[in-house]
C-alpha cells in the first residue's frame, strides 16, 4: 500500500486537487500596494475590546491602501460556540461603520472567495490534508487521550520539552498497512503534519511590530484535522484560509507568536507566500497599583457591549483605541481635529513592541466628553434618543415628547470659543439634566444643595421678590445679571463680590450668593449650566412651579 491508498481510504469522496482551488481563489485584481486583512474571531462569546482593537488595525489597514477586508466566521470548535455570537460580532462592526467588504451572514454571500465560514469549507480543508498524506507529510495519529497524557508525564519528570515530536511521535512511524489495518477496524484517530523541522535551528521572520526575531523551528507534528467533526485545527485553517483568500496581513494578539514557526512551514511546504504579520500587544488596565491584562471575567469594560451600554459615541470609542495603537496618533490627531480617523496612515512600527497597551478608561471619558462637547445639539439629541431607546424607555418617551425643548437644552453653552464638556457617554445625560423636565423633577426626592444661605425664610423671600419685582421674560442676558445684582442690593447682600470682600461687615452677603439660592431653588443643584439659559428654557410659570415645589418642601 502507497501514501496515495492511505489518502483514498481517508478521503475517498474528494477528487479536487490543491490546483483546483488556486485556480478558483486566484490572487486578486490589486495593486501590490493594497493590503487583504481579515477578521476572523470565533463565535465561542461575546465581541472582547482585544477582538475590537484588532478589527480597527484591520480596517485602518485595508482602507488606507484602498484594499479589502473581510470578515471569516471561524466556527471549527462547535463545543464551544455560542448560538448568536456572530450576531452580535456583524452588528458591533455594523454599528460602528466598519461593515466588511466581504462576508457571509444570514444567507447572504458578499464577495468571490467564499465560503466565508470555516465549517462550510470542510471539502477545501480535507483536499489539502489529502494532498499532504499523499506526499508523506501527514498522517493519522491513533493515540488515546489516556496515552497523551501519560506521554506528557513521562516528558514532565524528565524535564523534556512538551508535545508530539522526534521519539515522541510514535504514531508517525506507523506502517501504512498498520494505520490502513487500524481504520478499517474503526479506531478513532486525527490527522498530525509532518514537521521537517529541527527545534535546534532558529527561523528568522519580520514581524511588522517587533522586526526581526529569531524563534526555534517547529518540530512538533501537530493535528490538523481533528477526529470527532473532521475539521481542521486553527493552525491549519489559517493556513489554507489565508492563503485562498489572498490574505495579505494578518492581525492577531502577540499570544500567537510562539505558533509563527508552525505557520510558515505550512506555507514553505505548499510554497506559498506567508502574509505579513502584526502581533498586537495585549491589553492592559490600571488595578489599584498594579497593571494587569484586562480580564474577560472580572473587567466589565472587557465585553463590546460595555460600551454600548454606557452610550459611547463609536467615534470615541475608536479613537480612544487608535492612541493605544500607535503612539504618534494623538500628536496627529491634535494637528488634524477635523480629520478622521481613517486619514491617519497606519503604522504597525509605531504599536508598542513590548509590555502591552494599557487602555485607560478616564482617558476615553476624557475623549468621549471632547467629542460630544463639538457636536451640535441635534446630534447629542439623537445620540441619548438611539441610546435610550434601547435602555430607559421612560426618558426616550420624554425627549421624544420634547424635541425642540430637548435641543435647547442641549444647546446651553455649546456653540462657544469652550463648550461645556459635561457628558462623558449617553447613558449619563439623564442624571444630569433630570431638572430641566418635569416629569422627571416631579417624581424625583428633593434634595437641595443650598449652601452660604440656608435659612429657609430668607431664601424663599428672594424668590419670591425677584420673581414678582425683576423677573422678565424678555430680558438679555447683561440686562439680567443687573436685576440679579439690583435684588441683591435691595435684600441687604453687595451687588459685587469684591464690595462685600472689601466690607463683609456691611453685607449679609453678595450677588452671588443670590444667583447661587436662585439656582438650587430651581434645580435642587448647585452645580449647573448657565442659570440664565436655563431660566429662559423654563419660562415663568415653570419658574412659579418650581417655587411653590421649594416651598412644599419646606
Amino acid at each position: 500500500m502507497t501514501n496515495k491508498d492511505l489518502a483514498n481510504i481517508i478521503f475517498p469522496d474528494i477528487d479536487k486537487s490543491i490546483e483546483y482551488y488556486e485556480n478558483l481563489y486566484p490572487k486578486r485584481n490589486l495593486n501590490e500596494k493594497c493590503a487583504v486583512t481579515r477578521f476572523a474571531p470565533s463565535p465561542t462569546g461575546f465581541m472582547h475590546i482585544g477582538n475590537f482593537q484588532s478589527a480597527v488595525i484591520d480596517y485602518v489597514l485595508a482602507r488606507n491602501t484602498n484594499g479589502v477586508f473581510y470578515l471569516r466566521n471561524e466556527d471549527t470548535d462547535s463545543k464551544r460556540e455560542i448560538e448568536g455570537a456572530m450576531n452580535v460580532i456583524f452588528d458591533t462592526l455594523k454599528n460602528y461603520d466598519m461593515v466588511p467588504d466581504e462576508y457571509e451572514f444570514n444567507g447572504k454571500v458578499v464577495g468571490n472567495y467564499g465560503p466565508y465560514i470555516q465549517s462550510e469549507r470542510k471539502e477545501i480543508y480535507h483536499t489539502f490534508i489529502k494532498y499532504l498524506i499523499e506526499i508523506g507529510r501527514a498522517y493519522p495519529c491513533f493515540c488515546t487521550k489516556e496515552e497523551l497524557d501519560e506521554m506528557r508525564k513521562v516528558q514532565e519528570s524528565s524535564k523534556r520539552r512538551i508535545g508530539y515530536y522526534g521519539r515522541y511521535a510514535v504514531c508517525r512511524r506507523l506502517n501504512i498497512d498498520e494505520a490502513i489495518e487500524k481504520i478499517k477496524s474503526g479506531i478513532p484517530y486525527v490527522i498530525r503534519f509532518k514537521s521537517e523541522g529541527d527545534f535546534d535551528n532558529k527561523i528568522h521572520f519580520e514581524d511588522e511590530v517587533r522586526g526581526r526575531i529569531s524563534i526555534p523551528e517547529n518540530d512538533q507534528d501537530i493535528v490538523i484535522m481533528k477526529s470527532s467533526n473532521k475539521l481542521p485545527t486553527y493552525h491549519f485553517a489559517h493556513f489554507v484560509d489565508d492563503y485562498l483568500m489572498r490574505t495579505t496581513h494578518v492581525v492577531r494578539g502577540e499570544e500567537w507568536l510562539p505558533s509563527v514557526p508552525i505557520h510558515l512551514e505550512l506555507f514553505k511546504t505548499f510554497n506559498a507566500v506567508p502574509p505579513k504579520y502584526i502581533h498586537t500587544p495585549l491589553i492592559l488596565k490600571k488595578d489599584g497599583d498594579t497593571i494587569r491584562k484586562i480580564s474577560k471575567r472580572k473587567d466589565p469594560e472587557a465585553s463590546m457591549s460595555y460600551y454600548k451600554e454606557k452610550g459611547y459615541p463609536k467615534e470615541a470609542l475608536i479613537e480612544s483605541l487608535m492612541t493605544i495603537i500607535n503612539s504618534n496618533y494623538e500628536q496627529w490627531h491634535t494637528a488634524n481635529p477635523e480629520k478622521s480617523y481613517l486619514d491617519f496612515e497606519f503604522s504597525a512600527k509605531k504599536m508598542s513592541s513590548t509590555g502591552g497597551a494599557l487602555y485607560d478608561i478616564e482617558k476615553l471619558n476624557n475623549i468621549s466628553k471632547n467629542y460630544i462637547s463639538k457636536l451640535k445639539a441635534i446630534d447629542v439629541y439623537n445620540g441619548v434618543l438611539e441610546w435610550s431607546k434601547e435602555y430607559d424607555l421612560e426618558f426616550y418617551n420624554i425627549l421624544s415628547n420634547n424635541k425642540d425643548y430637548s435641543i435647547s437644552i442641549f444647546n446651553i453653552e455649546r456653540e462657544q470659543k469652550k463648550p461645556r464638556k459635561d457628558y462623558a457617554a449617553f447613558s449619563e445625560v439623564k442624571s444630569l439634566v433630570w431638572y430641566m423636565y418635569d416629569e422627571l423633577f416631579d417624581k424625583e426626592e428633593k434634595n437641595y444643595e443650598f449652601s452660604n444661605i440656608t435659612d429657609k425664610d430668607e431664601i424663599l423671600r428672594i424668590m419670591k421678590t425677584y420673581i414678582e419685582k425683576y423677573y422678565d421674560e424678555a430680558d438679555e442676558q447683561q440686562t439680567w445679571f443687573e436685576k440679579i445684582k439690583d435684588l441683591s442690593k435691595e435684600l441687604g447682600y453687595a451687588r459685587e463680590v469684591k464690595e462685600y470682600k472689601a466690607n463683609p461687615d456691611n453685607y449679609k452677603g453678595h450677588v452671588g450668593d443670590i444667583s447661587m439660592v436662585i439656582r438650587v431653588a430651581l434645580t435642587t443643584k448647585a452645580m449647573t449650566p448657565n442659570l440664565y439659559d436655563i431660566m429662559k428654557l423654563f419660562g415663568r410659570d415653570r419658574i412659579l412651579k418650581r417655587i411653590e415645589e421649594l416651598e412644599k418642601n419646606f
